[in-house]
Order: C-alpha cells, then structure tokens, then sequence
C-alpha cells in the first residue's frame, strides 16, 4: 500500500516539475495561481501519511509529528546556521559557479509577486505549507518506512535526503537540497518528533522570502 501510495505522488512531482520547467510560472504569472496549484502537489504529497496513519497508530504516533516549545527557538537557530551551511558548500565551487543562477529559482517565483495578496499567497505556501508538508512526508513517512524496511539510521537518511532533493528538479540546488534534507532527518532522528526540522524548515524559508524582498525580487 505504502508503495502505492509513494508512486503516486512521484507521478504527481515529476508532472508539476516538467509543468514549471517547460515555462509553467511564466504562464501561469501570478503567485496566487501558483499557489493553488501547489496546493494540489501538498495534498497529493500528504495523503500518502494521512492514509497511513489512519490504518496506523495516528499521525503523532505513527509520523513523530510532536511539538515541544523549544522546537521553536531550536528551529529558529538551525535555519540560519543551515543557510550558512549552504554558503560554504557552494564556496570551493565559486569560480565555477554562476551564484545569479544558482538563487534564480527562487527569483523567478518571487517575481511572480507582483502585489500584497501575491507576496501572502507566496509567504503562506513557502513558509507555512512547504515546511509542514515537506517534512511529514519525506521525514515522516518516507524516513519513518525506510527505517522499518530494514534500512539502519544513515543509510535510511542519505536515501530519503536524496529523493528530498531529487523531487525538487533544480540540478544546481541538488547538494543544498541534500545537506538540508540531511539535517532535517538528523533532527529528526535526534529528538524523535518533527517539531525542529518543521521549524527549522520554516526559518530557512523565511530567511530566503526576507532576503528576495530586501534585494527587491519580491513585491
């Protein structure tokens, strides 16, 4: 069933990719079109765990989806430390790597912001839904189901990091993806809930929405 249920919504990724790489944001043009269509990947992406836990134990028992107070401040922290992170990943590789195209991803979504209610639409996907979404399925069922298939700690997080980073189909961002779904998944594993890799997913966003509306992409 599990197998089932992961096939589906890698169909359901690969066809938003080749949507939004064959020219799908510019056509759409508006953050709130993009938003609604997200919409339709995170509900494909977050049936799979809800179909699970409720033949399950829940999504608390079954995902770790838990909250502690200080999951917050320890999120908070591990965003910027992440971001940082991901700087000096991509430095030895400076001279070889164009950094304009390296954040152009994220700049061409942010453009597509051109008003209030498309900088609302865009902030609530990215900071509030992607976070939540992202992290109950790829840490949460996929990192959880891994493990009980027989795949020890690491090797279970190196795989789920991977497809993590693979579904997002931006070949240059693949080893940051990877270093943060790494993280993510040793939070995870370290403090036996999702409440920190959800909070750290949201700063790590939020840091990037902050950092496109300053340089003036966004808005």
């Amino acid at each position: 069933m599990l197998l089932f249920q992961l096939l589906g919504v890698v169909v359901l990724l690969v066809f938003g990719g080749l949507n939004l790489g064959a020219g799908g944001v510019d056509a759409l043009g508006d953050a709130v079109a993009i938003a609604i269509l997200q919409g339709f990947f995170y509900v494909g992406m977050v049936l799979g765990p809800l179909v699970a836990a409720r033949k399950g134990r829940g999504l608390v028992a079954e995902f770790a989806l838990r909250f502690r107070w200080w999951d917050v401040p320890l999120g908070f922290v591990a965003g910027p430390v992440v971001q940082l992170g991901v700087v000096l990943l991509y430095l030895p590789f400076s001279g070889l790597l164009d950094r304009e195209e390296l954040g152009e991803p994220a700049r061409q979504l942010a453009r597509t912001a051109d008003d209030t209610v498309g900088v609302i639409a865009l902030a609530v996907v990215v900071v509030l839904c992607a976070p939540l979404v992202e992290e109950l399925f790829f840490r949460g069922l996929l990192l959880g189901a891994l493990r009980k298939r027989g795949l020890s700690d690491w090797p279970a997080v190196l795989v789920s990091s991977a497809v993590f980073g693979v579904a997002h189909f931006q070949p240059l961002q693949l080893p940051a993806l990877f270093a943060f779904g790494v993280v993510s998944a040793w939070l995870v594993l370290r403090t036996g809930r999702l409440g920190p890799s959800i909070f750290m997913h949201m700063s790590f966003n939020g840091i990037t929405m902050l950092a496109l509306y300053l340089s003036g992409d966004l808005g």
